[in-house]
């Protein structure tokens, strides 16, 4: 009796082993998959669908931006909010305006820049931010499924297309499906950030940084950008704005960041 009941312990540990085994495999391939897998399959994704806009607008390469490359990343690359060394210039001081950026745009009629609003989902523009050797489509919308984790950059619905007078707001990824955006707070006050799109190529440069907002700040993308929850980051003058935002720390959603730039040129194609 004793030697059976030893037995069936060595066998209820034997399967407990095995299932823990089992569970412990399981578990590391989902973080693979996350981890790996789906930045893999969606940058390769987002690679194509920028060369075949480019195609569709005749161009063969990136004209107006030197040394942005076709990945998403930048070994380093990448996007997305979070702590990160020195991204712009703290974003302080609310009431500085559009400036010369402005009167510049005006003079050239950028408010003509997407007469027609793109369908959902549709990918209609290229993102490339030099600094970060990132390259990405822009599409409609914000949705997952649909938009971000193709490893695209979002437009929140809404607000301006690019260079019109107001709030071009964009979201990306910071983790996983691409992540774009997960270097974004490696962006300095100066960087240049440019959307190509089928008719124009419109230059934005950083301007302010808000490190940390809540996920309902709504005020981050409106067409004059100011945070509701932190009121010292933002503007007080109409202008000509370019909002990208991502969630911050790595790997959560607990939190916002918000990128800004102003629009300094814009040429047609």
């Amino acid at each position: 009796g004793t030697r059976r009941r030893r037995a069936a312990y060595r066998r209820a540990l034997w399967t407990g082993a095995e299932v823990f085994v089992t569970v412990g495999v399981v578990l590391l391939l989902l973080v693979v998959h996350q981890l790996w897998w789906t930045n893999r399959q969606a940058r390769q994704d987002a690679d194509h669908k920028v060369q075949a806009l480019e195609r569709e607008w005749g161009r063969a390469g990136s004209p107006g931006v030197p040394g942005a490359g076709p990945g998403g990343d930048d070994s380093g690359s990448g996007s997305a909010s979070g702590s990160g060394s020195g991204a712009g210039d703290g974003g302080q001081g609310g009431k500085s305006g559009a400036g010369g950026s402005t009167g510049a745009a005006s003079s050239r009629g950028t408010a003509d820049s997407t007469r027609t609003t793109p369908r959902w989902s549709q990918a209609y523009a290229v993102l490339s931010i030099p600094r970060l050797s990132l390259r990405v489509p822009v599409a409609e919308g914000v949705s997952k499924a649909d938009v971000l984790n193709k490893g695209y950059v979002g437009h929140y619905k809404g607000t301006q297309q690019p260079g019109q007078a107001g709030n071009f707001a964009l979201a990306g990824h910071r983790n996983t499906h691409g992540e774009p955006f997960r270097y974004l707070p490696r962006l300095r006050h100066g960087d240049t950030i440019t959307i190509e799109a089928k008719s124009a190529v419109y230059t934005y440069v950083v301007d302010r940084t808000l490190p940390q907002t809540s996920p309902g700040d709504g005020g981050v993308i409106r067409p004059v950008p100011r945070s509701t929850v932190r009121p010292s980051y933002g503007y007080g003058e109409p202008g000509y704005y370019i909002t990208l935002t991502t969630c911050t720390p790595e790997y959560t959603s607990r939190y916002r960041m918000a990128v800004w730039g102003k629009l300094t040129a814009m040429r047609p194609r």
